[in-house]
């Protein structure tokens, strides 16, 4: 008999959003795959200020609650985001008993938990009644155990895991020219939510007075932009003669990334804070070495010359690992192989085994 499982979450792609929470449908999808009967109750709108909030979880509330009716035929409620998806979930167990699984992916504890006493005080009510709780990095798993006091053993790090189909070593020549990339340049790649915390102002920074040293470089930004002010401060903050070599992409669909990711020939992710940083890892499944902030998950991540590890929003120091990086081969070599043995640990279907047996214990 296959497991019926409720997903809650409170980020999933739309038409209009593909790649918000897209990590979330990721999972959901190849668990169907896998033979699991899968059912959800997402909110789908990425929209913020106070209107849309109260207007999108009212309505992600209404559909929740649609489910509960049926809710005794689930036998795993599985909550993405402690707060507030973990409390929908948790009707689920107090009106019907279902086993409860809530995974963090880093923003709940990090920011979310910081935000008041009473968030803090339901998550970590959430985090007790849970039967499992699933958190992506070690950082996080520390944070839940200290923090909030919950037994080690019905916490597990498996994060996301990285899609080795579409994340995969190609040659970079053919990939570059695929993508209509000069085959002379280096190619400089970050993915991920245009915002302060994602650190690309120091990029920005770094990258200029890098190009001004060796001119060979181009700077590629894909991903979705939050606040059209804050894409406007980054474009004004390029130098007139730079323009040609720092680009803009918007968002891709994964496909696309995989590619991106291959011809790249250094990923950065300078983030301030970072609960795992599956980027990094699809990166290296690509073999292409990482540059990124030594925070959160990244430092355990790329800890042991798997990535060049930097101090977080510090240009200079990010400026210095790129160089050394992209003009010392030795140092490549390394990176790209520690990176393909920590993409073999991490893939995803190593990842789905792991989740499928606690929705099976």
């Amino acid at each position: 008999m296959s497991k019926r499982v409720l997903v809650i979450s409170n980020m999933y792609p739309s038409r209009k959003t593909p790649t918000y929470g897209i990590f979330v449908r990721n999972q959901v999808e190849a668990l169907k795959q896998k033979g699991l009967n899968i059912d959800i109750a997402v909110n789908r709108d990425n929209r913020g200020g106070k209107v849309n909030l109260l207007k999108k979880y009212g309505l992600w509330f209404l559909k929740t609650i649609s489910k509960l009716p049926s809710g005794k035929n689930f036998d795993v409620v599985h909550a993405h985001y402690i707060f507030p998806s973990g409390l929908l979930a948790l009707l689920f167990k107090k009106l019907f008993g279902t086993k409860l699984v809530v995974t963090s992916h880093g923003g709940d504890l990090d920011q979310m938990a910081k935000k008041n006493k009473w968030i803090r005080k339901m998550t970590g009510y959430i985090l007790k009644e849970a039967d499992y709780v699933i958190v992506v990095g070690e950082a996080l798993k520390e944070e839940v155990i200290q923090g909030f006091g919950i037994a080690a053993s019905k916490v597990s790090v498996i994060n996301m895991g990285v899609n080795r189909n579409v994340f995969a070593p190609r040659s970079k020549e053919e990939t570059k020219q695929e993508l209509g990339l000069s085959t002379n340049d280096c190619h400089i790649l970050f993915v991920g939510n245009l915002i302060e915390a994602k650190g690309l102002r120091e990029l920005l920074e770094a990258f200029q007075s890098l190009n001004e040293k060796q001119g060979n470089l181009h700077l590629h930004v894909v991903g979705s932009k939050k606040s059209e002010s804050f894409l406007q401060e980054l474009k004004s903050s390029v130098q007139s003669d730079r323009k040609d070599r720092i680009h803009f992409h918007g968002t891709k669909d994964q496909a696309t990334v995989g590619k991106w990711m291959a011809a790249a020939d250094l990923f950065v992710l300078p983030s301030h804070i970072e609960g795992f940083g599956l980027v990094a890892l699809e990166a290296m499944s690509a073999h292409t070495p990482v540059v990124a902030s030594d925070v959160g998950g990244l430092s355990y991540l790329l800890k042991d010359g798997a990535g060049e590890l930097v101090q977080p929003k510090d240009a200079v120091a990010l400026e210095e690992g790129m160089a050394k990086v992209l003009n010392d081969s030795s140092v490549r070599e390394s990176r790209i192989e520690k990176g393909e043995g920590l993409a073999q640990e991490n893939d995803e279907e190593v990842m789905l085994e792991r989740i499928i047996n606690i929705y099976n214990k």
